[in-house]
C-alpha cells in the first residue's frame, strides 16, 4: 500500500457515505493525478434511474471533463468496492495507471472476485491493483446500509400484511 491510499480511499468513502444519504448503494470513487484530486463521485443509479450511474463511472466523467481528455494514464482510482464488469472496463478504457479498492464484491466483481480483467493479457491495456484498503470500514459502511434497507423492508410488509384497526370499522 502506497502512503496516499489510505487518505484517498477515506475521501472515496466521504463519497460513499454521500450516496447512502441519498438512498444509493454507498459506494464512492476517487481520481488523482499527481495527488490531486481530479474526480469524484458516487453511486447514483436510483436517482438518476441510470443504469451506468457507478461511482467509478460518474468519477471518470468528472476526471474526463475536468482534464479534457479521455485518456488518464497518469491517474489513480481509489474506490471502495471492487469494481464490476462494466467499471472494471471503463477503467481500463480509460488507461488508468492503477487501482486501489476497498473490499471484495463475491457477487459482482471483476479484478479479483469472479473475474481478473486488469490482469487480462488478452486486452490491450493491464494494470495494477492493490486492494483491501479500509476494507473493512467500506464493508461495514455496506453492511449496515442493506441491514437498514431490509429493516424497512420488513417494516413496510408488516404494514402492508396487518390494516389498522380503524380500516376495518
Amino acid at each position: 500500500m502506497e502512503p496516499m491510499d489510505a487518505k484517498f480511499m477515506s475521501l472515496a468513502l466521504s463519497a460513499a457515505q454521500q450516496a447512502a444519504k441519498q438512498g444509493e448503494v454507498p459506494v464512492g470513487a476517487v481520481i488523482t493525478l499527481e495527488g490531486d484530486i481530479v474526480g469524484t463521485g458516487f453511486n447514483c443509479r436510483e436517482g438518476r434511474q441510470d443504469p451506468l450511474g457507478h461511482a467509478e463511472i460518474i468519477a471518470i466523467q468528472d476526471a474526463s471533463r475536468r482534464l479534457r481528455r479521455w485518456r488518464m494514464e497518469n491517474c489513480e482510482i481509489y474506490v471502495t468496492l471492487e469494481p464490476c464488469l462494466m467499471c472494471a472496463g471503463a477503467i481500463l478504457q480509460a488507461r488508468m495507471r492503477r487501482l486501489v479498492f476497498a473490499c471484495l464484491d463475491p457477487k459482482a466483481g471483476a479484478v479479483e472476485s469472479l473475474y481478473r480483467l486488469c490482469e487480462d493479457q488478452r486486452l490491450n491495456h493491464q494494470l495494477p491493483v492493490t486492494g483491501g484498503v479500509l476494507a473493512q470500514q467500506s464493508a461495514i459502511l455496506l453492511a449496515d446500509f442493506f441491514s437498514n434497507l431490509r429493516l424497512q423492508k420488513r417494516q413496510v410488509d408488516k404494514t402492508e400484511r396487518w390494516p389498522s384497526p380503524v380500516e376495518g370499522a
